[in-house]
């Protein structure tokens, strides 16, 4: 692994570790400052980036990997959920796929289903149940 990878990634988890952490910028510094005598986490060297770590980890941070996308397994009884509800409404996925997801999960949002995170599968299985209870009344 190149240097470079793993400074770029030991930042990463740095500001990830704060911001999971709720510092702020003052406390940040502040935090940078007594363990390596450095008040940008760009000055840190290997050892420092190291010693921040260790420090953010006895504090609470838990590293989470994101951006991997979850087993195809976790998505299809929500997939399923999802067009048993549209069936139930009479709707097809181009309901939620032309609509629902950007006005849910803003301009970057997936474009199809199975594209989504389970967490947003999550979320829209919610919405069609409002708009079924909704459409019920």
């Amino acid at each position: 692994m190149p240097l470079v990878d793993s400074r770029r990634r030991d930042l990463a988890k740095i500001h990830l570790a704060a911001k999971q952490l709720g510092l702020d910028r003052e406390a940040y510094e502040a935090m940078l400052w007594s363990i390596a005598r450095v008040h940008s986490a760009a000055d840190l060297d290997e050892g420092g980036r190291r010693a921040v770590l260790d420090h953010l980890r006895a504090r609470g941070f838990t590293p989470t990997r994101k951006g991997r996308p979850a087993p195809a397994n976790d998505r299809a009884p929500l997939l399923r959920k999802i067009d048993a509800q549209l069936a139930a409404a009479g709707r097809g996925r181009e309901y939620v796929e032309k609509g629902m997801l950007r006005r849910m999960f803003g301009a970057g949002a997936p474009t199809r289903l199975e594209w989504c995170t389970p967490d947003q599968l999550h979320k829209i299985v919610a919405a069609l149940s409002y708009d079924a209870k909704r459409r019920a009344k």
